[in-house]
């Protein structure tokens, strides 16, 4: 996988990319690398894009790629080649020209793909970082699967010249690390930025919507940025937001978008219609940039990637463009300069070897739906690993606004020891096998009340809060969320109470004093509302809803 040079890693700081592995100090000449799948270019070795039959039909490559040039300029060696998926097509890591690179953290699992060999080059200690393409999770996934930070950077910033492309609207090169220091200066390096002050981040936004499809409970996945961010920045700059909804009403043509087709299904959530979108662009690119070869090679294709070639819904490729602009305006809208939008980075632990779900429609569906949301926007983002679940790695994903990149960088690398910290004590706390079955339980039916109460039917919500309750009573947010189903009902009385069992398990949970300030202007109490109100004011300094709540008050009672 890597020359003899490779023996000497030890020594060096070592650098990779998705066919290229590198080592950072300046020697008089390069090593040279070993014929391994890539799909950066390097003079004088051929680029087989991981398939032995692109590799016998094409010529070696005349010139390196800019980016590996730009490494080598700033004092990198070249040093071996790394395997990605075919035609790097899969988000899997599976290959069956090279073989499946065995994943360091867990080796009955695939390593996720395209960018396999990269990410476990990383992950197994072989190199300090590794740089790999990503056009629908390429660089994202594999990060996740393997345990690795894994940043994918926004689009067109960092040049794809002699790079193979793969869907050039979607294409970015994208980088892996274990260390949050060489993430950041490899990303200072290929996005030439300078040194400035940092800015701190003044909002992270939780998005509820995409953890409820997480097949981890979702309070394991977000309870360690809350805590992290909390620590770092303060409670006030976490907030929560159902991005579906809000990317629904920012662009209603998405709504009935599905699999390139028009459909009238009004419970085809926007993200599924941005994930169709992304695949039909992916497909659409991708046919445009390699169907002549396909054609010309098709019996030593992989027969998932020719039958998914077809030109269904390429009448609708100008609509799926417009759909880009208009996601990038949204979530820039969103993010602003200093917001981070927080998502799961897959949708559970990473499959099994040849499981059944790596080819069920459904689940790479569900998968690609948290890859669509960058790979549309264009907006960057960084994969940063939270620990284990049932002994595999898990993680969330960081997004901050295209052309945000240095701000997501510093951002990591602040934030990423805190995150770990977070990680060891949650380790630490180590339930007894009781007690973990009763807190996932316990969230599932919370996730349950949840759906029940969008969909407006309290008395179920009640119900699933109450067995959530029972289950594990020393969650705030169980007794917050069954006191808003409780006002729904108009039992104010009972809301009262629920808010302040919430209040005393968590003294910081603002959606308590909120909704225990409308339970006690409802039963008359109207100094004990303001001062529920005043006090989520000085948790949220910006909450409009207790601004106003207070204003109406003291106009009403002066």
């Amino acid at each position: 996988m890597a020359s003899s040079t490779a023996a000497n890693l030890w020594v060096l700081l070592g650098l990779g990319i998705a066919g290229v592995l590198l080592a950072a100090k300046r020697l008089k000449r390069p090593a040279r690398p070993d014929h391994v799948a890539d799909a950066f270019h390097v003079s004088g070795y051929i680029t087989s894009f991981g398939s032995l039959e692109w590799a016998k039909t094409h010529d070696a490559a005349t010139q390196t790629s800019l980016v590996v040039s730009t490494l080598v300029d700033g004092g990198a060696i070249c040093v071996g080649k790394t395997v990605i998926d075919e035609m790097a097509y899969s988000i899997h890591g599976e290959n069956k020209h090279f073989g499946t690179p065995t994943n360091p953290a867990a080796s009955d699992r695939v390593p996720g793909g395209c960018s396999s060999g990269s990410a476990v080059a990383v992950a197994g200690g072989m190199v300090d970082f590794a740089l790999g393409i990503d056009s629908i999770g390429g660089v994202r996934v594999p990060g996740g699967y393997c345990g690795v930070l894994a940043f994918r950077p926004s689009h067109a910033v960092i040049s794809n010249s002699g790079v193979i492309p793969v869907a050039p609207s979607l294409d970015t090169i994208g980088w892996f690390a274990k260390d949050p220091i060489v993430l950041r200066r490899v990303g200072h390096l290929l996005l030439k930025l300078s040194y400035t002050d940092i800015r701190l981040p003044r909002h992270f936004y939780i998005a509820d919507d995409c953890f409820e499809i997480s097949k981890i409970p979702a309070r394991r996945l977000t309870q360690v940025v809350a805590k992290s961010v909390e620590k770092l920045y303060g409670r006030q700059v976490l907030s929560h937001v159902n991005l579906g909804n809000y990317l629904a009403s920012k662009i209603p043509s998405l709504r009935n978008y599905s699999n390139g087709q028009k459909n009238g299904d009004s419970k085809f959530s926007s993200l599924q219609a941005l994930s169709s979108a992304m695949q039909l662009l992916h497909k659409h690119e991708f046919r445009d940039q390699h169907n002549e070869w396909i054609n010309s090679a098709k019996s030593a294709v992989d027969a998932s990637i020719v039958g998914n070639l077809s030109d269904d819904g390429d009448s609708t490729i100008n609509i799926v463009q417009d759909a880009r602009k208009e996601v990038r305006l949204a979530l820039n809208t969103l993010l602003k300069d200093d917001g981070i939008l927080v998502i799961p980075t897959a949708l559970g632990c990473p499959p099994k070897l040849n499981a059944r779900e790596l080819s069920s429609t459904s689940y790479n569906a569900e998968t690609l739906c948290l890859q669509s949301l960058s790979s549309m926007s264009g907006c960057c983002q960084v994969t940063v690993p939270i620990g284990t679940h049932d002994k595999c790695p898990i993680s969330v994903s960081f997004i901050a606004r295209h052309g945000g990149d240095r701000f997501l960088l510093d951002t990591t690398q602040a934030i990423y020891a805190t995150i770990q910290e977070q990680v060891e004590v949650l380790a630490k706390s180590n339930p007894s096998s009781k007690e973990a079955m009763s807190e996932e339980a316990a969230e599932a039916a919370k996730e349950k009340g949840n759906s029940a109460f969008k969909e407006k039917q309290w008395q179920k919500a009640i119900n699933l809060y109450t067995e959530a309750i029972k289950l594990n009573g020393k969650v705030a947010t169980y007794y917050s969320n069954r006191a808003a189903a409780f006002l729904e009902l108009a039992n104010y009385r009972q809301a009262e109470t629920d808010c302040t069992s919430a209040i005393d398990i968590d003294p910081k949970i603002v959606k308590a004093y909120l909704r225990r300030g409308t339970a006690r202007e409802m039963l008359g109490y109207y100094k004990e509302a303001v001062d529920d109100f005043s006090h989520a004011l000085v948790l949220e300094p910006m909450n409009k809803t207790a601004g106003v709540a207070i204003n109406r008050l003291k106009k009403l009672f002066p």
